[in-house]
């Protein structure tokens, strides 16, 4: 299809109207842009390190290693394949360990599916780190409008939106970072619904991780063939072939004339009027993970850690705990009584009962060892869970903690530690970053690494940064 005929498509089409902008929209960003960028680079590459270690990562290694050399880095290991496949790897990693950052808006996990995709791929191409930054700020941008076009019910009925919209995130970046004219970066988003499925279904097995591995792998596919004059339909997005059709339901334009309260900007329209506004990376902000689980269990999990700091509670002295949270929250924590780690991570009896009796629940609680710990699973059958059909928005997560001494407790809160009402200071972000990565990188692979990311936007080839990372 040729540029003659994109234009005559009718120009509220959001995949030519996102393309469009993605093809021209200046690269300037405002300072605090730039350095909240910084931070989830910071953030991400932080529990990518040792969810490279993860057997999940390994598993894609040997399974991917023999199928393509390249000079795209694989984090924390010596061998470097071609960027789809570093990409896979490196996205799974990021993932594995579910300690990498939410995004409202798309209602996913969107710093794993972007900057594993951007990296493989500036590494292939010679770029440097402000490209990067650039790419990450409009391949959110795309998600965050994308998201907000298919949720809340895209990711309600099932679809891991991670997976989903994280393809199309990442082939907005990718798109961006390769400097692709409008038609091809509207043919890139449109490849991209393609190549973009998963389904919640797969919480707590290999394959939750690996989702954010494809996604990057098909962001980094779908720019690559658009920019190789591979072209695509049209009406992906919007209409009733489209993603909204198809992944909604055929209920799709009474659903979204229902919404009298949309949450995150969530209106199931795809706005093409005010693609640059709000921007995303600085109206919504990110979750960024204090516990390597579930995000839905983090508001639970902020209560009780403080509740017994505050009063010295121990397991001894509780008789019953109600939780009291979105009916969203708890459908993505299906596992009572968890039988390995992977399972552990989408449970709010072990998130509870972990901090309940250790006052922590970081990366060596989720030890296989520990899930069967009998302290641990004895307060399984003492923690009910009561979903209210209602969003994160319109109702807080709240703790009823009944004590043996027939007193009560109650707290509830609206917004976890490391969201944009209670966010990380930088001090925060700099800590994870060292207990994440010090373990497994020799100390001057540490400083060397950390002062490059300091400088992120300064650096003038992006393989300063990764061969810190090998």
């Amino acid at each position: 299809m040729s540029s003659k005929d994109l234009s005559e498509v009718n120009q509220e089409n959001p995949i030519i109207e996102y393309g469009k902008w993605l093809a021209t929209h200046p690269k300037i960003w405002s300072e605090e842009t730039i350095k909240s960028t910084l931070l989830q680079f910071v953030d991400l590459l932080a529990v990518t390190i040792p969810g490279s270690q993860e057997p999940v990562t390994k598993d894609v290694i040997k399974t991917v290693e023999s199928w393509g050399a390249g000079s795209s880095t694989l984090i924390c290991n010596k061998k470097s394949l071609s960027a789809p496949w570093a990409a896979l790897v490196n996205g799974t990693a990021a993932h594995a360990l579910d300690f990498d950052d939410n995004f409202d808006p798309a209602k996913a996990h969107a710093s794993a599916v972007l900057i594993p995709a951007i990296l493989a791929l500036a590494e292939e191409n010679q770029l440097g780190g402000i490209q990067c930054i650039d790419a990450y700020i409009c391949g959110l941008q795309i998600m965050g409008k994308v998201g907000q076009g298919l949720n809340p019910y895209h990711r309600n009925r099932g679809w891991h939106a991670t997976a989903t919209v994280g393809a199309i995130g990442a082939s907005a970046a990718c798109a961006r970072l390769l400097g692709l004219n409008q038609d091809q970066s509207s043919f890139a988003l449109s490849i991209s619904t393609s190549l973009a499925s998963g389904f919640m279904s797969q919480f707590g097995t290999k394959m939750k991780p690996l989702h954010s591995g494809l996604a990057d792998k098909s962001g980094t596919i779908a720019a690559s063939l658009a920019k190789n004059n591979i072209t695509a339909g049209l009406q992906t997005f919007d209409g009733i072939n489209g993603m909204n059709y198809l992944m909604i339901g055929q209920d799709y334009e009474q659903l979204k004339e229902s919404i009298s309260k949309p949450q995150h900007g969530q209106t199931l329209k795809f706005d093409t009027k005010n693609i640059e506004e709000p921007l995303h990376l600085d109206f919504y902000g990110f979750r960024v993970k204090r516990f390597p689980n579930c995000g839905s269990a983090h508001r639970a999990m902020d209560i009780m850690l403080n509740l017994r700091n505050k009063l010295n509670l121990t397991p001894e002295k509780i008789k019953k705990i109600t939780v009291e949270a979105p009916i969203s929250h708890l459908n993505n924590l299906m596992y009572n009584n968890p039988k390995n780690s992977m399972e552990a991570k989408f449970s709010m009896q072990f998130a509870l009962s972990c901090i309940l009796n250790l006052g922590r629940c970081g990366l060596s609680e989720f030890k296989e060892t520990q899930i069967s710990c009998p302290d641990l699973k004895n307060i399984y059958d003492k923690i009910e869970l009561i979903g209210v059909d209602k969003s994160e928005i319109e109702i807080p997560t709240k703790l009823t903690i009944k004590l043996v001494d027939g007193s009560e407790i109650e707290e509830k809160t609206f917004f976890p530690v490391g969201s944009k009402n209670h966010p990380f200071s930088d001090a925060e972000y700099w800590n994870k970053f060292e207990e994440c990565s010090k373990i497994h990188l020799t100390k001057r692979n540490y400083t060397n690494l950390r002062n490059n990311l300091e400088k992120l936007d300064k650096l003038e080839s992006i393989s300063t940064l990764m061969k810190e990372l090998k």
